[in-house]
């Protein structure tokens, strides 16, 4: 009997400057069709921006944003995006926000801010992990 593999995903490389995160989704969208599940998405470095809510790019341009969350609600996958890293790069959930006196926020759900553990935990429970940079 066939049994599908768990996938983790790492995406390191933001929207539209780097090809890392459009990589990733073709990836998860390919997996998913051959009947395995993904594990987890977790957005590191430059990869955070992925979580961006205020992105709006023309008519014409996959909104990978949009993308992210489609994927997170066909099938139920985790996105979660390195807190540090987020905040160095001035993204923040409304609590984060709300703790460091900022007026707006630009991260909720279903991304999520987390630390580096889950990434650990992702890569203990996946049985591929793989890295997109």
């Amino acid at each position: 009997m066939h049994h599908g593999l768990h996938y983790g995903l790492l995406v390191m490389g933001a929207p539209y400057s780097s090809p890392a995160p459009h990589s990733a989704l073709r990836f998860a969208h390919a997996i998913i069709a051959r009947g395995h599940k993904i594990a987890g998405v977790f957005f590191y470095h430059d990869g955070v921006h992925n979580g961006a809510s205020l992105m709006a790019p023309p008519q014409d341009e996959l909104n990978l944003h949009e993308a992210w969350r489609e994927l997170n609600q066909q099938h139920a996958i985790p996105l979660d995006i390195c807190i540090a890293a987020a905040l160095r790069r001035g993204l923040m959930s409304e609590s984060e926000a709300q703790r460091h006196g900022q007026p707006a926020f630009n991260v909720a759900p279903p991304f999520e801010l987390t630390g580096l553990g889950q990434l650990l935990d992702l890569q203990q429970r996946a049985d591929r992990f793989i890295t997109f940079a």
